[in-house]
């Protein structure tokens, strides 16, 4: 089995040539040299919202304390983050919207070393309340100048987006009246889609564009083969997996992977959950019509999520098409008060966390090595592609391992 594994993880390595020189250019040659990761290449996400007001200094007491030991966890483990664009809170009140606030988050964010993507540009659902006094020419342009204004305000620091979010059932939503429904039953489908990658590549031609769903079945599948079709540049396609009706299990998992991996995309497992209580009723059709007033753990299905979510990510990694996987909710009792998060509502860690550590920080992390130098200054660094420290006459440099990486010459200042 661990053959097999190592096996199937080829995809997930790399190897690269390495000549340490000193400023005349002399090679250090039969120099002992620490080669050691330090971040996963592969993105690694997880949602914790309460960046926002913990980064903006608006927790106090016991709510700050709380926040500070989950962020020692989250950075402990996590690469990558998603940032709550939704526009009905992002922009409530028109022409106000919180830019700001949401920048100096993503500035913290990143400065802890976690890349970010920003959820979602458009989606029926937590949209503006305000588009509905608009007429449907007037809602599409809103739309697209929310686009542009936000994409460009956060190129550099968001360079990665869900542009476009559950677009199979956005025509034909009937819970509320909304803007957004309203302008995809007037275009249809594929032009919203359009109208919405063409606004956020124009303003950040070097971001991720994603399209994003919940649905798996043929429906999405025709969608995004007419995008493509119709030339839409999707970069990445996202796949949500809300499992709290029960884990999918490996098959379904593989046939989705093989059925999304012939358009030949990244894809992204964008928002993933199993709970570590009871299930949600199968006959539930849309996940928010469970309302409960608590949703506990229990001690079987504590061991049950974490036994589920090994299984699941190491199906996922396993597949070279699948680039990101982002874990919905970092602590329990967020998104219907499901006991889904890797951390319990006062931030003890749950058995969930420690088998995604287990298989993050060790099982796919390469351990540190200690190498010596050849006669031309040269080490070989191989392991999981990411970025690398390597110590060496007492100076530590950075090196990036990624398949097929070119050899590089590293300058030392002695």
């Amino acid at each position: 089995m661990a053959s097999e594994m190592k096996d199937q993880l080829k995809h997930r390595k790399g190897s690269r040539k390495v000549t340490f020189l000193t400023k005349e250019g002399t090679p250090l040659k039969n120099q002992p040299v620490t080669i050691k990761q330090v971040r996963h290449g592969f993105l690694f996400g997880c949602t914790e919202f309460s960046a926002i007001p913990y980064a903006n200094g608006e927790l106090q007491g016991r709510d700050k304390e709380l926040a500070e030991e989950r962020f020692k966890l989250f950075f402990e483990l996590f690469n990558y983050t998603t940032l709550p664009f939704y526009w009905g809170m992002f922009e409530h009140v028109k022409g106000r919207p919180e830019t700001a606030r949401m920048k100096k988050a993503s500035l913290w964010l990143t400065e802890n070393g976690v890349k970010l993507k920003g959820h979602p540009l458009c989606w029926h659902t937590a949209t503006a309340p305000w588009l509905l006094e608009l007429s449907n020419r007037d809602i599409l342009t809103a739309q697209l100048n929310r686009i542009r204004r936000d994409v460009t305000n956060f190129a550099g620091i968001v360079d990665i987006w869900d542009v476009i979010n559950e677009v199979v059932i956005m025509p034909i939503f009937d819970k509320y009246d909304n803007g957004i429904t309203r302008i995809c039953k007037e275009l249809g489908r594929i032009r919203t889609v359009r109208e919405m990658f063409a606004a956020a590549k124009k303003a950040n031609p070097d971001a991720v564009l994603l399209i994003n769903d919940f649905e798996t079945s043929e429906s999405y599948e025709i969608l995004i083969e007419g995008c493509l079709e119709a030339g839409i540049p999707i970069d990445a396609i996202g796949i949500q997996s809300h499992m709290h009706q029960g884990y999918w299990g490996v098959e379904k998992t593989l046939r989705v992977l093989e059925r999304y991996s012939r358009f030949g995309l990244p894809i992204h497992f964008t928002e993933n959950t199993l709970v570590s209580g009871k299930l949600m009723p199968p006959e539930i059709v849309d996940l928010n019509d469970y309302v409960v007033d608590e949703w506990p753990s229990t001690p079987d299905g504590l061991i049950r999520q974490a036994e589920e979510i090994e299984t699941h990510y190491r199906t996922l990694f396993s597949d070279p098409h699948v680039q990101s996987i982002t874990w919905w909710g970092f602590t329990d009792g967020g998104w219907l008060k499901a006991p889904s998060g890797l951390l319990t509502a006062d931030s003890q860690i749950k058995p969930a966390y420690e088998a995604l550590r287990h298989l993050i920080k060790d099982e796919w992390w390469t351990k540190a090595a200690g190498l010596v130098t050849d006669d031309s200054g040269s080490v070989t660094v191989t392991g999981f592609i990411g970025d690398y420290e390597a110590d060496i006459k007492g100076m530590k440099v950075k090196i990036h391992v990624d398949k097929d990486e070119s050899p590089c010459e590293i300058t030392l200042p002695m």
